[in-house]
């Protein structure tokens, strides 16, 4: 070959690097050969890496921000004011009155409905405050007093729910002389279940209510319009007492909008976690005058869907008056919710406060409201909100939400886009290549994700499979171990496999962890864009997700630290703060909220999986950008694998007594127990079958756990086969939750019970062929305060009339019914009729069956010797809730 037929490239000498051969600046750019380490790169850099003893102090960073920001926040209190200082305060709420309010009703103890304590004691207590206020009230105020006694029905779930003579007391305090009709309703309720004082449910709420009517009726300062304070006294039945008002009171048709209080826990902040529908002025309302904003859009979602095992009064004003509001519940300490240690004393004084000044300053803010003319008018969509921190509310219209998603989703792409070609171009790597190399990444990413989720849920089915559920129960650090760090791993392995067997890649380190970045920013970008289109509000956390590391990642191209190995890491870190604090804010709440829940969450769902997919969820959320920053270090691999060693750790905490769930008081296993005597009666009204025993109805996962405890445990039948030929499996089934989770009950045979002089009768008055193929029967029913009816046709029979709420019949539902039946102060036999139609008008065979329950739910006096030591043999860390019982069936 000829010399002058060789070309030779000629590299010129040049201080500007961007017109350097792209080969020889990446090759000076990864050896740096040009540039001398400063002091600092020398104490945190090795060979363009993190030096590996630098991962502790990371780790440590983001935990200390938890602990020291985010964990206090989810638990700050105002100070709370003492009566001493009223004088100082006139108008403002006073939480030591608000807590001797709650103290003289819960030495009455438990208020269930058609107890003396409920019915006189209950009612005493209310009206005579009451009255007292209205005499010492301000002269710019009116209050009215009315006690409301009320009987009616509605469908509740799939149950006819129907009351009798039932009461509330209900209080008006309106500006003198005004002819306003627009009323606000603040609705709380002072009965309880049978099994506590229920100072926490709901008796705090009933304590605070009383205080803002005391400050409002001696207030200078006059409402707009008039406020109407229920106090129901039948909300445990369930929700019998919020109907009977919106349904029939004098004042209901006037009350334009709502703030429901409940509880599911025992003090703290309470949280708004519904409001509305459709209403974004209240929300409005709610960012004005909130003096301690706590409420979270995706609560709301997720109790709509039922994922929360409750319910409010909340929606019986929305579905059976239209009466927009907002529902706001106490949830801390859900552990003592509905048990015998749902005690006053318990209740940080700082919850009253909290509560009061919120809901002191709501009720002013919502009676001024110029909406309460025509809310109808202001009916515009659903809303997002969540507050920051407990220092402020964010709230902004569902439309607006799904523009800022698109928006911001969309943008996070366009920059990635950019991010990518720059790469590219820093790299001298044509696009293709780059663009490649993405897509494999994202695969990664994908998988990596998709590893941890598989490894945490693995975890959870093999810790249910060896009897240890819920050992995270009481010391709820455990999850950090048991779900967070094998989730972590797997997010993490996955990519460390990858970068290990792709070492040879001419991408410098980091600008490949870019890359796995930039793939899960685009993978939560489409994440936000799918829920979005989905309409689930909840969308917006992903979209400050990355919105955040979208600003971070506009500051390092400005600045072009992402040119660097490591230095990028400074700016993502420090972006990555406030999201991090935000979302571990939120998360913390969440669980706090949700893990007491789990001790009633039932035998048929593994609180595990439950738990890990929320560990995944939590964890993909908060940590989804930092776990990624490990394969910046020397040894990652090594700091890799340490996570999964803390999982296997905490995996054998879990079967040390460490890892039991229950403690004494603080942290209870549930059981619902009915000393019951069930009789059944065959077509010919003969007894086929009597038997007497403990019905035992546990509520959660782990009812071994008591297995040698309890006496004759080791006995007890699964109600499995009585299902199979028993009508509601032969059970006095007290409410529909029973009902759902009847066939995971057991029976232990045992001495007859003592039951009340009121036994549950039927009595048939008349019977009447209507036609040839139809038959009426007019029926009474009598007994103690809680009774249940089942209906079952037979041999071919169909119900086709009766004097319940229509609605079962309406809508086909199939048999056997359930009827849901209480009195409350007047003990008046139930009247009802039945009517069949059977195609063969055969009336010789029978008709139907009808089963009969009856509950003495507060008469303790009713125990006998036998169900006392039954009772005593529980472990102090069980909570039993009993009560006689029986069911009877008779076939017609």
């Amino acid at each position: 070959m000829s010399e002058k037929n060789v070309r030779r490239r000629v590299i010129t000498p040049t201080s500007d690097p961007q017109n350097t051969d792209p080969l020889l600046r990446q090759r000076g750019s990864a050896h740096g050969d040009d540039e001398q380490p400063n002091a600092c790169e020398r104490a945190f850099i090795e060979r363009h890496k993190i030096k590996w003893y630098w991962a502790p102090a990371l780790f440590a960073f983001w935990l200390f921000l938890y602990c020291a920001i985010s964990i206090p926040a989810c638990h700050q209190l105002p100070r709370p004011l003492t009566i001493e200082e009223e004088g100082k305060y006139p108008e403002r709420f006073i939480a030591e009155r608000a807590e001797k309010n709650l103290q003289s009703l819960v030495e009455l103890g438990p208020r269930v409905v058609g107890s003396k304590q409920n019915e006189m004691g209950a009612v005493k207590i209310l009206s005579t405050r009451m009255n007292k206020w209205r005499t010492d009230s301000s002269p710019i105020h009116d209050i009215e007093v009315d006690i409301q006694v009320a009987s009616g029905a509605y469908v509740h779930w799939s149950m006819v729910n129907m009351y009798q003579s039932i009461q509330n007391i209900v209080v008006k305090v309106s500006p003198k002389g005004t002819n306003s009709t627009n009323y606000l309703l603040v609705n709380s309720h002072y009965d309880s279940v049978p099994a506590g004082p229920g100072a926490g449910d709901d008796g705090a709420m009933v304590a605070n209510m009383m205080e803002v009517i005391r400050v409002l009726g001696k207030s200078k300062i006059p409402l707009k319009n008039p406020v109407v304070f229920l106090f129901n006294g039948a909300e445990e039945n369930p929700l019998q007492a919020s109907h009977a008002f919106i349904t029939q009171h004098k004042w209901a048709k006037n009350c334009k909008a709502l703030i429901n209080l409940d509880s599911a826990g025992s003090g703290g902040r309470e949280i708004l976690f519904q409001s509305g529908p459709n209403h974004p002025w209240l929300m409005k309302s709610y960012r004005r005058a909130i003096k301690h904003p706590y409420a979270s859009t995706m609560a709301e979602e997720m109790f709509q869907h039922n994922f929360i095992p409750s319910d409010t009064d909340f929606r019986i004003f929305r579905d059976h008056g239209a009466v927009p509001g907002l529902d706001m519940a106490y949830q801390y300490n859900g552990y003592v919710y509905h048990t015998s240690f749902d005690r006053a004393e318990i209740i940080p004084r700082g919850s009253f406060q909290n509560t009061g000044d919120n809901l002191l300053s709501l009720v002013r803010q919502i009676s001024s409201a110029p909406e309460l003319d025509d809310t109808s008018k202001y009916s515009e969509g659903h809303t997002v909100y969540f507050d920051v921190m407990g220092w402020f509310l964010v709230f902004y219209t569902e439309t607006e939400g799904i523009i800022l998603n698109v928006i911001v989703s969309l943008g996070t792409l366009g920059v990635l886009a950019y991010a990518i070609k720059l790469i590219s171009v820093t790299s001298g790597i044509k696009l293709e290549k780059i663009l490649r190399r993405l897509l494999h990444t994202f695969g990664v990413q994908v998988l990596a994700v998709v590893a941890g989720t598989a490894l945490t849920l693995l975890i959870a089915v093999f810790l249910d499979l060896v009897h240890l559920p819920l050992s995270w129960f009481t010391n709820s650090w455990l999850i950090l171990g048991l779900y967070f760090c094998p989730f972590f791993f797997g997010m993490a392995i996955v990519p460390a496999m990858y970068f290990h067997y792709t070492k040879d890649d001419k991408l410098p380190i980091g600008q490949r962890v870019q890359l796995l970045l930039h793939s899960h920013c685009l993978f939560l970008a489409i994440l936000t864009l799918v829920l979005t289109i989905c309409g689930i509000r909840s969308a917006f956390v992903l979209m400050l997700s990355c919105m955040f590391y979208t600003m971070a990642l506009i500051i390092n191209l400005a600045t072009k630290l992402h040119t660097k190995d490591v230095a990028w890491v400074i700016t993502h870190i420090a972006c990555g703060v406030p999201p991090f604090v935000f979302f571990a804010y939120f998360s913390h709440g969440f669980f706090v909220t949700f893990i007491p829940m789990f001790g009633r969450f039932g035998q048929n769902v593994n609180p595990d999986l439950v738990v890990a997919v929320f560990s995944v969820s939590v964890g993909l959320l908060t940590c989804g950008f930092i776990i990624p920053t490990l394969h910046l270090f020397r040894k990652s691999k090594t700091i890799i694998c340490v996570l999964l060693g803390i999982a296997v750790f905490c995996m054998i905490l879990a079967v040390t007594p460490l890892g039991f769930p229950y403690r004494p008081e603080t942290s209870v296993q549930r059981f619902a127990v009915l000393h019951a005597k069930r009789t059944f009666h065959d077509a010919s009204n003969n007894v086929r079958r009597q038997e007497s025993g403990y019905f035992i109805m546990p509520q959660d996962r782990r009812t071994y756990s008591v297995k040698h405890n309890v006496i004759n445990m080791t006995l007890a039948q699964s109600a499995h086969e009585d299902c199979l030929k028993e009508t509601m499996c032969g059970l006095p089934l007290h409410n529909q939750r029973w009902h759902k989770t009847r066939e995971n009950s057991l029976w232990i045979p045992a001495s007859e019970p003592k039951l009340g002089k009121n036994l549950p009768t039927v009595k048939i008055v008349s019977k009447k062929e209507i036609s040839s193929t139809k038959i009426r029967y007019d029926m009474t029913l009598s007994g103690p305060d809680h009774m249940t009816l089942f209906i079952q046709p037979l041999e071919g029979a169909k119900v086709t009339g009766w004097s319940f709420h229509q609605a079962p019949l309406r809508l086909n539902w199939q048999p056997p019914f359930f009827i849901y039946f209480s009195w409350g102060i007047n003990d008046d036999p139930l009247n009802f009729w039945l009517e069949f139609e059977k195609p063969s008008g055969d009336w010789k065979k029978s008709t139907f069956e009808l089963g009969v329950g009856g509950h003495w739910t507060h008469e303790r006096e009713l125990f006998t010797p036998d169900f006392k030591k039954f009772l005593s043999s529980f472990p102090k860390y069980a909570d039993a809730v009993p009560w006689p019982a029986s069911y009877e069936t008779w076939i017609y």
